[in-house]
């Protein structure tokens, strides 16, 4: 057998973030298996006659099971084609990444690991801010927002995450946040703590707002848009 799978982080979704082993891997695959937001001008560098199958998952919205994702690729590998399996952001951070490389190790089929530009990275660069910053943000921590039944996680650090001195990034989080928000300020953090909402990173839908977590818990309450979004809060969002 000579299937081999190569999951590509195509970066938070302007086409130029990705790298050049990304991009030398869409050009030599015989199928993609994609993403939502890994779709669009990423795969114009697909070339013509590859297999384009999308297996996104979106909240609110019918997706593939995890399990169907993972036979997909080892069929395609078991077919002998050499097969891209293209995440958004950095594959590594909540992107289900586990699940499917032990799916192929399970089935003795080689596979790599390309990284790529976080999106909350794109998202610090996009307001021309660190996500560090000395003395005031001493570390950095990566939440995600719901759980695996679309609710707020049950076991949080609440003293973690009320930290002034980290600089906080929730992945997924626009529909809990609000929950969120009240058990952290009820735990010490600040209701005037900066915050930002970043929708659509690095693509022309791009939309940054500047809020306290406060008004942010309170604007999302009522309104949620479907565009997909980070929420960071912390002392980077000043």
């Amino acid at each position: 057998m000579t299937g081999f799978v190569s999951f590509v982080s195509s970066g938070p979704g302007d086409p130029e973030l990705l790298t050049l082993k990304a991009v030398d891997r869409l050009k030599r695959a015989d199928a993609v298996l994609f993403d939502d937001l890994s779709s669009g001008p990423i795969l114009s560098h697909v070339r013509k006659g590859a297999d384009l199958v999308g297996v996104g998952k979106r909240a609110g919205r019918p997706s593939p099971k995890q399990n169907h994702v993972s036979r997909l690729l080892v069929d395609y590998a078991q077919l002998n084609q050499r097969v891209v399996r293209l995440k958004s952001g950095d594959s590594g951070i909540f992107g289900r990444l586990e699940e499917e490389v032990n799916a192929l190790r399970e089935a003795a089929i080689p596979y790599e690991i390309i990284p790529g530009v976080p999106s909350a990275c794109a998202a610090a660069a996009a307001v021309g801010i660190p996500l560090t910053r000395r003395l005031t943000a001493r570390r950095v921590q990566f939440i995600t927002g719901h759980d695996v039944t679309g609710q707020l996680p049950e076991n949080l650090n609440l003293v973690a995450l009320s930290d002034p001195f980290a600089s906080t990034v929730v992945f997924m989080g626009k529909r809990t946040f609000p929950k969120l928000i009240s058990l952290l300020c009820d735990a010490g953090l600040p209701e005037t703590t900066p915050a930002m909402l970043a929708e659509g990173v690095s693509t022309p839908e791009q939309h940054i707002e500047r809020h306290t977590v406060r008004s942010l818990a309170e604007q999302l309450s009522r309104d949620i848009s479907e565009k997909p979004a980070l929420i960071l809060y912390g002392p980077l969002a000043r």
